[in-house]
């Protein structure tokens, strides 16, 4: 029979890896063209990275991990058919003697069992905070024995000088897995690594296998030098409104009349739509319209104005870059549309994350901009510098695509004087857990109002969305995640007719 051919989705790869989530591919059984595929995942994950020079050590890891979480899976159905305790020495020992040969000569029927137990073989693939994490799960729990022989194996790799050397030391006849994680380690240390880049833990029921593997220094070095060379280039983006800023100045003036403020905010069309669109909008209930903008003033606040002056500001600066942000900006008004709306749910008893969510919901992107719209000037320069500097086209290019782009929108923030709660959240939307404190909850908010928005454009599955951020809003089930979704998507769907 031929075997399957899954397809590699590049751009949910590259979505992953903007966003630091994880990738996660699920088997029972652990196919030929399963393993393939996995490897093809990590394949393409790496390169879209710029590792290319690990993939054939880390394939190998791989291979020799799934092996060993499938075998450890076989191992549990078949003790279990014997009667036999795998936690007890004696009978693991016992078990140990007839399980290579009894399980290869009936490989499909102890997968079939293995498969209707619900024993799981689990690849999480995920790059953060310039880390590249490969983890293979399986939900057997090593036992006393088998942590022993882990142990073992990775105190004697010290002994071998090379994989010849340890493939003409090491004989094991009763599990396989003896020489290959010895080989597994030497192959990491081929690339720069040791003993501690790996970890084998228990939790939850689990054998986590995990590797650790940071950036090569050249890659992250060309990365830090681009990225630095976009901060140095953020003169190149439009300064704020002149008119915006200096009404922003008199809203930070505490000797500032509402008068004075409304008579500034009435001599600009735009900011005066703005206001009265918010003043009767749905949020305030007005039994009659609003048509004064003192009386508009007073109601909004000075943080609503505020907040009204960096949405206002924003797109009139950004409507001068050129490309289309058609998309970019939909996504944004959908974002903030859903930020604002899961503040009034979950945060109602604090009213500045309330009062704060729209406008970052709105702006948490900001820096995709830069990327995604070719801005002339600005790009041609940092290529300029990158070719001075002999930097390869493809790390710019994967910079270009995204990759950084909390952080640049963050310095475009701080340029413009940007509140620090905002910055923080176009810096942290991507890793709330790098938050401060004091902006955790608002981080959390807009990350699940942005994963909600990729969510259903099916670029992102619950399993990737941050289990810290779901537990903050006590969301415990994909069921109830579901139910948020559809009423924030069906809400939304009203507001655009």
């Amino acid at each position: 029979m031929a075997e399957k051919k899954y397809p590699v989705d590049t751009g949910k790869i590259m979505l992953a890896i903007r966003s630091g989530l994880p990738l996660t591919i699920t088997t029972y059984t652990l196919p030929h063209d399963m393993e393939i595929y996995m490897q093809e995942i990590l394949s393409e994950f790496l390169h879209q990275l710029g590792q290319d020079h690990m993939v054939n050590y880390l394939v190998y890891c791989l291979q020799e991990l799934v092996t060993n979480a499938k075998k450890a899976n076989t191992k549990r159905v078949y003790f279990q058919e014997k009667h036999l305790d795998i936690t007890n020495p004696e009978d693991y020992e016992k078990g140990m003697l007839t399980f290579k040969e009894d399980t290869l000569g009936n490989v499909n029927y102890y997968l079939e069992k293995q498969k209707r137990a619900g024993l799981y073989i689990k690849l999480i693939l995920q790059f953060r905070n310039n880390k590249i994490k490969l983890e293979v799960r399986n939900n057997s729990s090593l036992v006393l024995d088998e942590y022993k022989r882990i142990h073992d194996k990775l105190c004697r790799v010290q002994q071998y000088t090379s994989i010849e050397d340890a493939l003409s030391k090491v004989i094991d006849d009763s599990e396989g897995a003896g020489l290959g994680l010895i080989i597994m380690i030497l192959m990491l240390q081929k690339i720069g690594l040791t003993e501690d880049n790996f970890q084998t833990i228990c939790e939850n029921g689990e054998t986590i296998t995990r590797i650790i593997l940071p950036l090569n220094q050249k890659t992250e070095y060309e990365m830090n030098a681009i990225s630095e060379e976009f901060k140095n280039a953020i003169d190149a983006i439009p300064q704020f409104p002149e008119n915006i800023a200096r009404l922003g100045k008199l809203l930070s003036d505490p000797k500032a009349q509402m008068s004075e403020i409304a008579v500034q905010i009435s001599n600009d069309v735009a900011l005066t739509a703005e206001l009265l669109k918010q003043v009767n909008s749905a949020a305030f209930s007005l039994p009659v319209p609003c048509k004064n903008i003192a009386d508009a003033v007073k109601m909004i606040g000075i943080r609503g104005i505020k907040n009204m002056l960096f949405t206002v500001g924003s797109l009139k600066t950004f409507a001068s870059v050129n490309g289309n942000n058609e998309k970019l900006w939909q996504h944004a008004y959908q974002v903030a549309f859903y930020s604002y709306n899961l503040a009034k749910n979950f945060c109602a008893n604090d009213r500045s994350v309330v009062e704060d969510s729209y406008i970052c919901g709105l702006l948490h992107d900001m820096g995709k901009i830069v990327f995604e719209n070719e801005h002339p000037a600005y790009l041609e320069s940092i290529r300029s510098i990158c070719t001075a500097k002999g930097i390869s086209p493809e790390i710019f290019e994967k910079i270009v695509s995204g990759v950084n782009h909390g952080e640049i929108g963050a310095r475009i923030a701080e340029k413009w004087n940007f509140p620090k709660n905002l910055v923080d959240v176009i810096r942290f939307h991507h890793s709330p857990e790098n938050a401060p404190a004091e902006e955790k909850v608002l981080v959390s908010l807009v990350n699940l109002a942005d994963s909600i928005c990729h969510y259903q454009e099916h670029e992102l599955e619950y399993y990737q969305i941050d289990p810290e951020v779901l537990a903050t809003f006590n969301i415990n089930s994909e069921a109830g995640f579901m139910r948020i979704s559809e009423k924030l998507q069906d809400a939304f769907v009203q507001i655009q007719f």
